[in-house]
């Protein structure tokens, strides 16, 4: 039998039709009134049961998680909060819930209770509105690239590189771990092992979308990448998904406008099709910070947050004036930072972004040109900085409420200072010898940046935790579902 979607329903302008919709009870009041929702919209619609010639024994199969159909007639709702609902002529139990076994009843969870069923929480109001911004947020990054002329590149996801230089990689292996061979030295042979060398889950696609780059012009990468990170914060997640733009011929000023007007366009997107969701997550927000103390609150309702990056240019600053800036604060000065700055050289930490965007300037913020020594090896070295104050032509997006959200740089594109960097940081050329070929042969200015998907999701949705965005998080000690 063929059902209209509850979201067209609700959106009909025709009433006194016969409609059909099938969707999971969310709850039954009365032995009359069914709240049935079938993940299209946060609203729910409600159907009308004519009890007294309804068989008692199907009555008491409507339990909220149960499955249903109902066949009736569409008309406008007698009561409050609802435009339309359906009096029901038919109705079949498609699938029962147990209700007292059914973990996710009509009543306010705690998100860690939530994640323990995360198969589940999606039958929720709160993470059904999450999971639809997020494809919209998703539908909406490809269409941005793709207007642009953009490729779209699949790197892969088994790799013999780190892109970053961090070491903290899953190693992908066939070899048995009863039995591993071993070479005369005693360490593993992997050349025994499938692919004859040691092999990892990429933590970044860039360097292979570097090379296409060189070829295509303008390429980017959206997928899945991993980190071996022993984190157990509210903002990592060991699996997680990655946008990473490559451009030949952009400097760093091309890149930071190329991020501003990207995060722009995703934001507003979300913003201009999911109104509903959006709204019921600004309520949801509302209502948490109500338990916050003052000084945790959020300056801002979420909506407010959105446009406030819309309607503001991002406020572009020198790594050295952000240092200048952080230790004349009065958090500096009244030892209120937990990491306090000194000098010159110090990784900021999410503190330091938050109050830059927060407090000083009142706007989302491009820090660029950053110590070397703190950044990875591919990044461009600037040329006349002082010895010791070696600075590359990095930059970070700081949001507010979220730190940074973006990173990227204008990419090393002499050969020699590649190779000298590499060898710095111990990295062989071996290992990157086709990287080197991009330098080798017709090198040219290019750029990049990288973009933590979750933490764009984070930003829009209002959630406090990465892990409460993505469907099944793969954290430190969690590897459920």
């Amino acid at each position: 039998m063929r059902h209209t979607k509850v979201k067209d329903l609700l959106n009909s302008t025709k009433t006194l039709q016969e409609v059909t919709a099938k969707g999971w009870v969310r709850t039954f009041r009365n032995n009359q009134f069914i709240a049935l929702n079938d993940g299209s919209t946060i609203h729910n619609i409600q159907c009308v049961v004519d009890f007294e010639n309804t068989p008692e024994a199907t009555l008491k199969r409507i339990t909220t998680g149960a499955a249903i159909a109902v066949t009736g007639e569409l008309v406008e709702s007698q009561g409050a909060g609802q435009k339309y609902e359906i009096q029901v002529k038919k109705l079949e139990i498609l699938g029962d819930s147990d209700a007292e076994k059914f973990p996710m009843q009509p009543k306010k969870h705690s998100l860690e209770f939530l994640r323990e069923n995360a198969h589940l929480r999606v039958r929720t109001n709160a993470f059904g509105a999450i999971m639809r911004v997020r494809s919209v947020l998703s539908f909406a990054v490809h269409q941005y690239f793709q207007q642009k002329g953009f490729v779209y590149v699949n790197t892969p996801i088994i790799t013999g590189s780190d892109a970053e230089g961090a070491g903290e990689m899953f190693q992908v292996s066939a070899l048995p771990f009863d039995n591993t061979p071993r070479t005369e030295d005693g360490k593993i042979d992997f050349k025994q092992d499938f692919f004859g060398k040691q092999t990892n889950l990429t933590v970044s696609g860039q360097l292979e979308a570097e090379t296409y780059a060189m070829a295509l012009g303008q390429v980017y990468t959206f997928g899945p990448t991993f980190r071996a990170e022993n984190s157990n914060t509210s903002r990592h997640l060991a699996e997680f998904w990655m946008i990473e733009p490559e451009v030949a011929f952009n400097d760093l000023a091309d890149n930071m406008d190329l991020a501003e007007d990207f995060i722009k366009y995703v934001i507003k997107y979300a913003v201009d099709n999911c109104a509903d969701d959006l709204k019921f997550l600004e309520g949801r927000l509302l209502d948490e910070e109500k338990s916050k103390p003052q000084a945790e609150r959020s300056e801002m309702a979420l909506l407010e947050k959105l446009n406030f990056v819309l309607e503001n240019n991002f406020k572009r600053v020198s790594y050295t004036e952000a240092i200048d800036i952080l230790k004349d604060s009065t958090p500096n000065k009244k030892k209120k930072f937990q990491y306090l700055i000194e000098e010159w050289g110090a990784d900021l930490q999410s503190e330091h972004e938050r109050f830059l965007v927060e407090k000083h300037f009142k706007s989302p913020v491009i820090l660029f040109d950053y110590p070397a020594k703190i950044k990875a090896f591919y990044m461009r070295l600037n040329d006349n900085t002082e010895p010791g104050k070696e600075t590359v032509r990095a930059m970070d997006i700081l949001f507010p409420g979220i730190g940074e959200i973006v990173g990227g740089s204008q990419r090393e594109e002499r050969l020699d200072v590649l190779i000298e960097k590499m060898k710095v940081l111990g990295i062989e050329e071996e290992e990157l010898w086709w990287y080197l070929d991009t330098r080798r042969f017709g090198t040219a200015v290019h750029s990049g940046f990288g973009l933590g998907f979750e933490r764009l999701v984070l930003f829009v949705t209002g959630m406090g935790n990465i892990r409460d965005v993505i469907p099944f998080p793969r954290t430190p000690q969690n590897a459920e579902f």
